[in-house]
């Protein structure tokens, strides 16, 4: 059994505090993506894969992943940066 020790914090928290983020499709390489690059300088993109459980996880920053969708957010996520995006909501992504 693997025990996690990060912090956590709630989806909704962060949608509260830093507006409601965008679906962001990757259509190229990463780094030929000037978009992509320019919104993770300013710590703005977040990573949301699967756990082992099957269950949606976040993560601040670009993590390449085939299963990893991306959203992009219109204020910074600084202050989230060490933690474990959990309860990730739907809902609150506009389509």
């Amino acid at each position: 059994m693997k025990l996690v020790t990060i912090k956590t914090s709630r989806f909704s928290q962060i949608v509260e505090m830093c507006g409601k983020p965008q679906v962001y499709t990757v259509w190229q390489k990463p780094s030929a993506d000037h978009h992509l690059q320019a919104q993770i300088k300013k710590t703005r993109v977040m990573t949301i894969l699967k756990s082992e459980s099957g269950t949606d996880f976040g993560i601040v920053g670009f993590k390449e992943s085939k299963e990893a969708r991306y959203l992009i957010f219109p204020k910074s996520l600084k202050r989230f940066a060490e933690k474990r995006i959990i309860g990730i909501d739907w809902a609150l992504v506009p389509e």
